[in-house]
């Protein structure tokens, strides 16, 4: 079982920053392949960005694209979203979720790929 808790929500103007953090354990951080979500009120979760247990090109959402970095820290059992360039419509829960399953014919886009999902950590952008 692994658990993924994320951290560094909060309120911030547009055009802010904001890291997101995703510390997981229960199982070794390397055989995992992360990605990030996000729900906004009244819609579906969507995909935001996901990267590959091995660490190579992340996959990003077109709306994030240049604005959104994903990183990971093994050493650290760590994913980090940074956001640079915040809107208003990037406000939502943004869920971290891992794969330790190994089916490279699922794309990292879809949620049903994932199989541990975050609680959820609220971002706002708003003046």
């Amino acid at each position: 079982q692994v658990q993924l808790v994320e951290s560094g929500g909060g309120l911030v103007q547009p055009g802010d920053s904001l890291r997101l953090s995703c510390a997981a354990s229960g199982r070794t951080f390397s055989s995992l392949d992360m990605g990030w979500f996000r729900q906004a009120p009244g819609k579906e979760r969507e995909f935001v960005v996901g990267v590959t247990r091995s660490g190579a090109t992340p996959h990003y959402a077109d709306s994030v694209k240049g604005r959104f970095t994903i990183s990971r820290d093994n050493a650290k059992n760590t994913v980090y979203l940074q956001m640079n360039s915040l809107k208003p419509e990037d406000t939502a829960v943004y869920y971290c979720a891992a794969a330790g399953l190994i089916r490279p014919w699922v794309g990292l886009g879809s949620p049903n790929k994932y199989d541990y999902w975050g609680q959820g950590t609220q971002v706002t952008v708003s003046s």
